[in-house]
């Protein structure tokens, strides 16, 4: 290497350093806000003792000098009443209200007495006035004679105390920014020990979290057989599914210490923080081990290295490398297991999930309905309920609720009726929250004119006859006028079974259904209002997926989806992947299932033009319609309602019950 490019190099270094100095220094001194605020508390403190000492000063009246032989004389002429004699100093009072009191100074050997005798005083004149003697202590003396250089100085390092206050704070902040923010668990708190009791549904991915359970318990016994228990633990999942609360169910059970933290707080402004960061929080797991140490959101710090963003040396990145390489040391078994929690595992870098890292991978799924009522019951251990109260019909109302929300829903329950001043939670509570859960709270300010009323009803109702006539649409459970969140109006569809998977004809029908507003509002009125707007960015989405994620359309089985794009000159440019030409044969796949959902609403709607009206009318009326009452009207109306699902499921229920003739069906007919 030369000895100019040894001189750039070592520039470059002192330049690093010298920025890392001065960030430093500035996070280490006070503000600029800061310091002029302090500098103006101070001085107003400071004003405000010197007004009140001024103020006390002039109101208190001074005593009058008197000389030794003005005091005998007044003595003499019967106008004192009280001598005060204090070691050398005497304080006259006078006999005549109001006057001024005189002082004088006497020699600290002679007796008062004495001396005014000596200066011609009778005996009977001082037995007229009361002298009293008073022998000052040795502390107040000192205090007195040490007030005027004490109390300035002990004012001055109030004010340095002050000033240095917050510079030591913000020093002591700077010398820890490299310490973990772990917030660790004890096993022995009670308050806050969770166990696979306190977490419902889940079942198989408790039994993977088990195996680590025992193992923290008793290693020994994988050991001597020659087992690793995997370091890492990746829990993937919908947010709310109880990925945290399951890492916290594996501490509580294995009774070891829980170190907690998020993603996102090992990076800082300063580089190598994360890093060092990263190596305490395993020390200190290490010390305590066994230990599980829990990451939450780990996509905050673990994803993909090398795409260009934030340049090579990225904080990020260089995070990323420690925890990778304090997974992967030179202790196979140090009894410290990580646990993570991601719902974003597409965009993590490989190296964090290959084997002797995170490599057991733990898919924790939406509740199904069993497991959704299995949760309910835990959230309302703490609830007074009342009997009418069925989770097994609020389990099967909320298809696609995570945990989270099926907390929320009895904590909303609760709050209800709460407030309505009854003391136990009823069914028509929970109902209510499901609604206030999905779509947000009434609003009840928000009235709709007449003409608005009107244009609401007929909407929804077309959304649910649509949905009535078709035999793959969802069954209608509720229709309302009442607005909730950002809704006028509301149709609530839910399946009455879970479903892993959908079915073209599935979303062929929802498309109808969707746009079964729409229809009506041009159809009924002539006109279209701003209703249908999230109709038709749902529609729009979904014949777009059908058409270029699940080859449900006449392109055949080929994904078009994007790659999310790449970075070019700085900016994000999308790659599609395929030409302009395949594009616009995507566009017109999109508008053509759009048109045909378009029709077929179309059709049903004005083939039951009169259930249509009247059904909106009932509605405009009572203002909401359950699923009981909304199909006694369609069967008076003479609508059929077309569920092939409910069909399937009364076949099975006819095959699976022996007891059940095919007389006892005629005899029913």
């Amino acid at each position: 290497m030369s000895a100019d490019k040894k001189t750039k190099k070592n520039k470059l270094k002192n330049s690093k350093k010298g920025d890392f100095v001065k960030r430093t220094t500035k996070q280490m001194q006070i503000g600029p806000g800061n310091f002029w605020n302090n500098v103006l508390s101070v001085l107003f403190v400071l004003l405000i003792f010197t007004a009140v000492y001024s103020y006390i000063t002039e109101n208190d009246v001074k005593p009058e000098e008197l000389t030794l032989s003005a005091m005998v004389t007044q003595v003499k002429n019967g106008e004192v009443a009280k001598v005060l004699v204090q070691g050398s100093e005497i304080t006259i009072t006078y006999k005549e209200e109001g006057r001024v009191e005189g002082k004088l100074k006497k020699e600290t050997d002679a007796a008062i007495s004495e001396t005014l005798t000596n200066l011609g005083v009778s005996t009977q004149e001082l037995s007229s006035i009361d002298i009293e003697v008073q022998d000052p202590t040795g502390f107040g003396y000192w205090l007195g004679v040490l007030a005027p250089f004490l109390f300035p100085l002990l004012f001055l390092l109030i004010i340095i105390w002050f000033f240095t206050r917050s510079v030591r704070g913000a020093g002591m902040q700077a010398m820890s920014f490299g310490n973990s923010k772990a917030r660790m668990i004890d096993p022995n708190d009670q308050n806050q020990k969770v166990t696979f009791k306190d977490v419902a549904g889940a079942k198989e991915a408790k039994q993977e979290l088990e195996e680590i359970v025992d193992f923290l318990k008793n290693p020994k016994k994988f050991l001597d057989i020659g087992a690793e228990i995997p370091k890492g633990v990746m829990m993937m999942g919908a947010p709310g599914t109880g990925k945290t609360l399951l890492a916290r169910a594996v501490a509580g059970e294995a009774g070891v210490p829980f170190f907690s933290i998020s993603g996102s707080e090992f990076v800082e402004m300063f580089v190598g923080v994360g890093a060092s960061r990263v190596r305490d929080l395993f020390n200190m797991a290490k010390k305590n081990a066994p230990a599980i140490i829990f990451v939450d959101e780990i996509d905050a710090v673990g994803r993909i290295r090398g795409t260009g963003i934030g340049g090579g040396n990225d904080e990020r990145e260089q995070t990323l490398n420690q925890i990778l390489v304090e997974m992967d040391g030179f202790e196979p078994n140090a009894k410290v297991i990580v646990m993570a929690a991601t719902n974003r595992p597409d965009v993590l870098d490989p190296a964090l999930l290959r084997p002797g890292r995170f490599d057991r991978r733990v898919t924790i799924d939406l509740p199904d309905k069993k497991d959704r009522e299995e949760i309910l019951k835990v959230h309302a251990r703490k609830k007074p309920l009342q009997e009418d109260v069925n989770l097994e019909i609020i389990a099967q109302r909320t298809p696609g609720f995570s945990g989270a929300d099926l907390q929320s829903l009895m904590n909303e329950g609760a709050i209800l009726a709460a407030r309505e001043e009854r003391k136990k939670v009823g069914q028509f509570d929970l109902i209510r929250s499901i609604e206030k859960v999905m779509l947000g709270p009434e609003r009840k300010s928000h009235v709709l004119s007449k003409k608005e009323r009107k244009i609401t009803a007929y909407h929804e109702v077309g959304h649910a006859l649509v949905a009535s006539v078709l035999p793959y649409a969802d069954p209608v459970q509720k229709i309302s006028i009442i607005s909730r969140g950002r809704a006028a109006g509301y149709t609530l569809k839910l399946p009455d079974e879970d479903r892993k998977m959908h079915t073209r004809k599935e979303f062929i029908d929802d498309i109808a259904m969707t746009l079964g507003g729409y229809v009506t509002e041009e159809m009924i009125f002539g006109d279209l209002t701003t209703g249908p707007q999230n109709d038709l960015q749902v529609v729009a989405n979904l014949a777009r997926d059908m058409v270029t994620k699940y080859g449900m359309s006449k392109l055949g089985p080929i994904a078009l989806e994007g790659t999310g794009g790449r970075l070019i000159g700085g900016g994000m440019s999308e790659d599609r992947g395929y030409s302009p030409q395949v594009a616009k044969a995507i566009d017109d796949e999109v508008a053509r299932l759009v048109e045909e959902g378009k029709e077929k609403a179309r059709e049903i709607l004005t083939k039951y033009k009169t259930a249509l009206e009247n059904i909106s009318m009932k509605l405009m009326e009572v203002e909401t319609l359950e699923r009981p009452e909304y199909e006694e009207l369609l069967k008076q109306e003479g609508v059929p309602i077309n569920d092939v699902y409910r069909d399937e499921r009364e076949a099975e229920e006819k095959i699976t019950d022996p007891s059940k003739s095919v007389t006892d069906e005629v005899e029913e007919e």
